[in-house]
C-alpha cells in the first residue's frame, strides 16, 4: 500500500468515530470546519454548476460533505477513502439522513481503480496534505497524486483544494502540469506576531 504510514492512525481515529457514532449519533470531527463545506457549495451554486455534475470527494472522511452537497440538490456524488472505517462511518452518516444518491468506495487515490473516472469535479479537504505529510516518498506521493487526479477528473473539469499546508504558490507549482488557476477562494486570515497570513488556502483549478 502507497500510505502504509497513513491508514494505522487514521483508521484508529475513524474507528472511534464509528463507535461515538453507533453510541450517541455524532458524526464526529468535521476537518476544516462547516465554513470550508460552505464555501466549497457557495462556489458550486455561484457558478452555476449543473446539479447532475458527477462530483468526486477525495478523502471523504466521514462523508458529511457529501450529505451536504445532496441537501443543496447535487445528485451525482461519490466519496472514496482510504479507510475502510472511514468508510463504514460515512454509510452509517449516509443512512442516518436517508441520502442513498451518494456513493461510498474504499480506494486508494494513488492508484485509482479503472472506474474511477469521467468526473466533473473532484473535491479535495486535506487529503492532500496528509499524503504531503506522508514520511515515505511524499514527494513522489504528491506526483502520483496530481498523475491520478489528471486521470479521474474530465478534461475542462473542476478541481477544488482545501490545505491547510501549502500556500497558493506551493500549489500552482504541485499542479502545474495538467491543470490551470481559475480562482483563490477567500479563506479566515489570522495574525501572528503582527503579521497577517492565511492558515487555509482554498484554490479552483481547471483541468486542461
Amino acid at each position: 500500500p502507497l500510505l502504509s504510514s497513513l491508514p494505522s492512525s487514521w483508521d484508529a481515529a475513524y474507528e472511534r468515530e464509528l463507535q461515538t457514532f453507533q453510541d450517541i449519533g455524532d458524526t464526529g470531527e468535521i476537518w476544516f470546519g462547516e465554513e470550508s463545506m460552505v464555501r466549497i457549495i457557495r462556489w458550486l451554486e455561484k457558478h452555476k454548476v449543473p446539479l447532475d455534475s458527477s462530483v468526486l470527494d477525495i478523502g471523504t472522511g466521514n462523508g458529511v460533505l457529501l450529505v451536504e452537497l445532496a441537501k443543496s440538490g447535487y445528485m451525482n456524488l461519490t466519496g472514496i477513502d482510504y479507510s475502510p472505517s472511514a468508510i463504514q462511518l460515512a454509510e452509517k452518516v449516509r443512512e442516518k439522513e436517508g441520502m442513498s444518491n451518494i456513493k461510498l468506495k474504499v480506494e486508494d487515490f494513488l492508484a485509482p481503480s479503472a472506474e474511477l473516472s469521467g468526473f466533473d469535479i473532484c473535491i479535495d479537504k486535506g487529503t492532500f496534505d496528509a499524503i504531503s505529510l506522508d514520511p515515505s516518498d511524499a514527494a513522489g506521493k504528491r506526483k502520483l497524486y496530481v498523475a491520478s487526479l489528471g486521470r479521474v477528473l474530465k478534461p475542462e473539469g473542476f478541481f477544488l483544494i482545501t490545505s491547510c499546508n501549502w500556500t497558493k504558490e506551493e500549489l500552482l507549482n504541485e499542479f502545474r502540469e495538467g491543470f490551470e488557476i481559475l480562482e483563490e477562494l477567500p479563506t479566515p486570515k489570522f495574525c501572528f506576531g503582527g503579521r497577517i497570513g492565511n492558515s487555509v488556502t482554498a484554490l479552483v483549478f481547471q483541468r486542461q
